[in-house]
């Protein structure tokens, strides 16, 4: 078998066997195969898509690369959840506790985030103390004990993906739903989990600009999920302006405890039931949506789901009291508001613009070397639809630098107010086959 003959096939329009997929992920993996190569295959799958037979083999020679995780240690069905990606994306913060106080067990490998603002990771780091360095044998006792725990994810895990991505963030290749959708599931899957709740983001916030394209990714990963004996639910969301308010790590922490407390955001109290009662469906700790959803909302107004997040972060080293004193999260130096300059409704923030803003401040990184600041972010006062008088505060600027003048611009250049606006629709749709 030769690569070249398996990327002119593929340049053609051919459907790749099963064998020659599986030559490739080895070959690339172990060196045989340059980049040069894998690149020109790359390219050929972009124009030339996959078939969903392709897209699943492609998927499970991407997880034969490396280890698994085996988590049948861990008692009850294991639910996972993964996002697209997005602005204020403080979900796991609430919804991992707020599902594990109903007795889901999840247990979740979360990465660093590049760009915005920090992953998962880097906002739970925020918390004093807190650490992610845990034992396979740690972090499976944690789960089975408080149902809930998050660890950095292994180097070994799917080798092949991340060696894969990075060929195709510098060769052009990156936007190709085949490509995209087995990263997402071969790192899910080769994770351990039993079921699969995948948040697909659309909008200029999103890494698919558009819900066509965010529909066919989705309805791609829960074809592969079905294929691989994973049950998998899609749910389309929206994400043209940030989720929530606070876009920043420490100040996403304390956004996740208001939420907590039941003085959340409306919009990520609406995700994470959405999310958090299709996780419990899948678990089988519900028979329907309407009584997973109940049994969510009183789990947040019991302070049942808040006592979890507290116990969760003691177990991993970090300072519980936060929950109840937010200033022992990182304090930015300064804070700055940002007046409207006329009156009306606002009409337009562009999400990814205001995640820039957010990370320009240092809330996120520009490339894998840049040490984050915790305390640095963005508190919005308002969200699309909103009326607004001249000189109200739109947005709270939270930074370590005393002239934040040239944020303010961007910022003004990336909210637009004008005389009438229409509220975006949060939950765009679900996907379940």
């Amino acid at each position: 078998m030769r690569m070249v003959d398996i990327i002119t096939k593929k340049r053609d329009g051919g459907e790749l066997s099963p064998e020659e997929i599986r030559f490739f992920i080895e070959g690339y993996v172990n060196g045989t195969i340059p980049d040069y190569q894998a690149s020109a295959l790359a390219m050929a799958i972009y124009f030339q898509d996959m078939t969903d037979s392709e897209i699943t083999e492609l998927t499970k020679a991407m997880i034969g690369s490396g280890t698994t995780v085996d988590l049948s240690a861990i008692e009850g069905i294991k639910v996972d959840k993964h996002s697209t990606g997005g602005v204020g994306d403080t979900t796991t913060l609430v919804l991992a506790p707020l599902v594990a106080s109903l007795g889901v067990p999840v247990g979740k490998m979360s990465g660093r985030g590049l760009g915005h603002t920090g992953g998962t990771l880097d906002k739970l780091e925020s918390i004093p103390g807190f650490h992610v360095e845990l034992t396979t044998e740690q972090f499976i006792s944690l789960v089975n004990r408080n149902k809930v725990a998050v660890i950095g994810q292994t180097g070994d895990l799917v080798p092949a993906d991340k060696k894969l991505y990075a060929l195709r963030d510098v060769t052009g290749s990156v936007e190709s739903i085949p490509l995209i959708a087995s990263s997402i599931m071969s790192k899910k899957i080769a994770a351990g989990a039993d079921a699969i709740v995948l948040e697909v983001t659309t909008g200029s916030g999103a890494f698919m600009k558009s819900e066509k394209d965010a529909v066919r990714l989705a309805e791609t990963m829960v074809r592969i999920g079905d294929r691989v004996g994973r049950q998998t639910i899609a749910i389309i969301t929206d994400m043209s302006q940030p989720l929530g308010f606070a876009i920043g790590n420490a100040l996403e922490v304390k956004e996740a405890v208001d939420t907590l407390k039941g003085r959340g955001p409306a919009d990520l109290k609406e995700l994470v039931l959405t999310l958090g009662s299709q996780m419990v469906l899948l678990a089988g700790r519900a028979a329907t949506h309407t009584e997973a959803r109940r049994k969510l909302e009183e789990a947040l107004e019991s302070g049942q789901a808040l006592a979890r997040f507290k116990q969760f972060i003691a177990s991993q080293g970090g300072d519980p009291d936060v929950a109840d004193h937010p200033e022992k999260l990182p304090q930015a130096k300064y804070t700055f508001e940002l007046p409207a300059k006329t009156s009306g409704f606002v009409a337009e923030m562009a999400a990814d613009q205001i995640g820039l803003a957010a990370m320009l401040l240092g809330a996120g990184r520009a490339t894998k070397e840049d040490k984050i600041n915790f305390a640095a972010g963005l508190v919005l006062h308002k969200k699309v639809g909103d009326p607004v008088e001249a000189g109200e505060s739109l947005v709270t600027i939270h930074s370590d630098y005393p002239d934040v003048n040239e944020i303010m611009k961007k910022l003004y250049q990336d909210i637009k107010i004008r005389d009438h606006a229409k509220t975006p629709r949060l939950i765009r749709r679900i996907i379940t086959d």
